[in-house]
């Protein structure tokens, strides 16, 4: 059940992600991008800021935490994307 919490929540982290970004070209990407972004955000990130995850509690700081994820990480496929 989790898991489940966790992809919904990603998702629509992702979703917001995606808005700030202003990318609407391929939406369902971006959203999954931001996705994995929040998973490597709760294990990276989370430590460094010694904030908790998705997984231990759906708060204002853990939500910060996976859009500052998905954000960068939607940065970095932008930027790979522009090179090609």
């Amino acid at each position: 059940m989790n898991v489940l919490i966790y992809l919904l929540a990603a998702a629509v982290i992702g979703w917001v992600a995606t808005e700030i970004m202003h990318d609407r070209q391929s939406l369902l990407i971006n959203i999954v991008v931001a996705v994995v972004g929040a998973f490597l955000a709760g294990y990276f990130i989370s430590p460094l800021l010694n904030v908790g995850t998705i997984n231990d509690a759906i708060t204002i700081p853990t939500m910060l935490v996976t859009l500052l994820g998905a954000l960068i990480l939607l940065i970095i496929v932008r930027a790979l994307r522009r090179r090609r």
